[in-house]
């Protein structure tokens, strides 16, 4: 299973405890099954055993009772179709941000984009950026071309041309791990990052 599809929200954990329950297994046999499929992303024993136990008293519903003091009614309609807009906007935008715009708290900010519009973040995936055969092919004929074009006049041209210091470009970026998360749709690919593999005078010696 991919780590896309094991990655489950809590309403979904319940509803796999509530079927096994159906089924007749005990809450030690559900646990495994659910490790056993869903691996690091799989509730807690002590989760299952307590959902076990409630839908086992012929409980129905796979939603949380809610809290002594917790606001029901911050998960709206508007709320969430403002959250969504946000988080369009910005990936990387973060809980306490929306929840300083919306004035509520960052855990019913993560609350709504967990479990009502299935959202989760995640970190930029490396991609290598190497030159393929056709770029350095047309570098060299644009080289070649522009040599012909000079013809002997080679001095005179290069006298014209403005150059820096030799600057190298990081084969990395900078940013860390944590800051290139970004919020993804259940099933959406990591956003990729891409790695500049060469110095740019070493691009430049490409070229002449």
């Amino acid at each position: 299973m991919s780590a896309e599809s094991s990655n489950l929200s809590n309403i979904e954990h319940r509803a796999v405890i509530k079927y096994f329950v159906k089924k007749g297994k005990t809450p030690k046999e559900i646990f495994e099954d659910m490790v056993s499929v869903l691996q690091e992303s799989a509730p807690s024993y002590a989760m299952v055993k307590k959902w076990a136990r409630s839908f086992q008293q012929e409980r129905a519903s796979c939603e949380e009772d809610p809290r002594p003091g917790r606001l029901v009614t911050v998960v709206t309609e508007e709320n969430v179709r403002k959250i969504e807009k946000f988080v369009l906007a910005d990936r990387r935008i973060k809980l306490w941000q929306i929840a300083e715009e919306l004035q509520i708290s960052k855990k019913q900010v993560g609350e709504i984009i967990h479990e009502h519009m299935n959202m989760r973040k995640i970190s930029a995936r490396w991609v290598p950026k190497m030159l393929t055969p056709f770029d350095k092919q047309r570098r060299f004929q644009t080289s070649k071309d522009f040599l012909e074009l000079v013809g002997d006049n080679i001095d005179e041209i290069c006298d014209r041309i403005v150059t820096v210091d030799e600057t190298w470009v990081r084969q990395y970026n900078p940013e860390s791990k944590q800051e290139s998360m970004q919020w993804t749709k259940k099933g959406e690919r990591p956003p990729k990052k891409f790695k500049v593999q060469k110095s740019a005078s070493k691009l430049m010696a490409t070229i002449f």
